[in-house]
């Protein structure tokens, strides 16, 4: 049998491609490579969200794991002049991040190029490049590292959320790889940073059987109590939504279940209230939904001193991740077993507190 590729391998593989909403077409194009050498089936939907599939037991309750392909970045609108472009910045940066003079790269083409000032009230700016380049650019993203990893991080100019993306597609290649009995469909979406576009348009579709389990990827802001290096974040919530309850326990105790039979297996478990993810807009179109993420350094390249810089994330909290959803996917058919240990243990603590109550009250 192969070797099960490491997620930060996949991840390389990802993180090399620049993409910002819109304009993901060599990630999406790196994702069907994966998928093609490791014979996992997949397809693009009319709207360019990549579906992958391992149905092995298509009767069991569809697994889903979805995350998405974009990061903020810039999107060519017109040439204004000799090596001069104006751009709309797509995503959430803070204003003081947008300084003149500051690194980018014009792609296609990688041709190096600087920030310029702002035009207007929107959030668009003026692109100075000296390149000749036979190609017209369609889009910027900041100069940064590509992808590199220094003392058990990788660093990036886009973890968030290709991070995710690695996440799904190194579970269902390991899944693959161990023959297992699953159900697992992985959303791979488009335009998450302008308002979760790609997973809007496959919320509100067919193509998601109503009885799905809908668990959201990302990579979150390193909040309190939540820590990097501590494992897999299984996620209750975000800045607008609480998740299901109910779907948030299983993960829970399916990662506790991990944590007994391996002791290096760590997770958290916290309310990521930096942003709203994808699993909101699942959630408001009816499916079952919970989350998980893993700690983000630098979240959307914002970095110490108002400077842009790479993020950063962990590659155990990665290995922890696909760790877990493995686990879970092979779980799917226990799934009232695992919710189901709450409520056994609040009945008998009931009949416990039933007696012990009466024969106080008694005397």
């Amino acid at each position: 049998m192969a070797r099960i590729p490491d997620v930060s391998e996949i991840a390389g593989r990802l993180m090399r491609q620049p993409a910002v909403p819109y304009h993901e077409h060599g990630v999406q194009s790196e994702v069907e490579k994966i998928c093609f050498v490791n014979d996992l089936r997949f397809e693009r939907d009319s709207f360019g969200n990549v579906i992958v599939e391992l149905r092995t037991a298509p009767a069991r309750r569809p697994f889903v794991l979805a995350a998405h392909m974009d990061h903020p970045g810039f999107e060519i609108v017109r040439r204004i002049g000799a090596g001069r472009w104006r751009a709309r910045f797509l995503g959430n940066v803070p204003e003081p991040y947008f300084r003149s003079g500051v690194p980018l790269r014009l792609m296609p083409g990688s041709a190096p190029a600087r920030l310029g000032r702002k035009i207007g009230a929107h959030h668009e700016f003026e692109i100075h490049s000296r390149a000749a380049s036979d190609q017209r650019p369609t889009f910027a993203v900041w100069e940064l590292e590509d992808f590199a990893v220094r003392r058990g991080l990788i660093h990036a100019r886009a973890c968030d959320d290709l991070g995710g993306v690695a996440a799904i597609l190194a579970v269902l290649v390991k899944l693959k790889r161990e023959r297992a009995r699953v159900n697992v469909i992985g959303v791979i979406s488009r335009a998450e940073e302008v308002g979760f576009q790609g997973a809007l348009t496959v919320a509100a579709s067919s193509r998601l059987p109503e009885t799905s389990l809908v668990i959201s990827l990302e990579t979150s802001r390193e909040l309190p109590p939540a820590r990097m290096g501590q494992g897999v974040i299984i996620r209750v919530g975000d800045r607008t939504s609480i998740f299901d309850a109910a779907a948030t326990r299983f993960l829970t105790e399916v990662a506790a279940a991990r944590g007994k039979a391996q002791k290096s297996f760590q997770f958290q478990r916290a309310l990521m209230y930096g942003g709203t993810c994808e699993a909101t807009a699942y959630q408001e179109f009816g499916f079952q939904t919970t989350a998980v993420c893993v700690a983000l350094g630098n979240y959307h390249n914002c970095g110490p001193l108002n400077r842009i810089a790479a993020e950063y994330v962990s590659v155990e909290d990665l290995r922890s991740m696909v760790d877990l959803l493995a686990a879970a996917a092979k779980a799917v058919p226990n799934y009232q077993r695992f919710t189901r240990k709450l409520p056994v243990r609040l009945r008998a603590l009931l009949a416990e507190a039933g007696r012990k109550l009466s024969r106080v009250t008694a005397a």
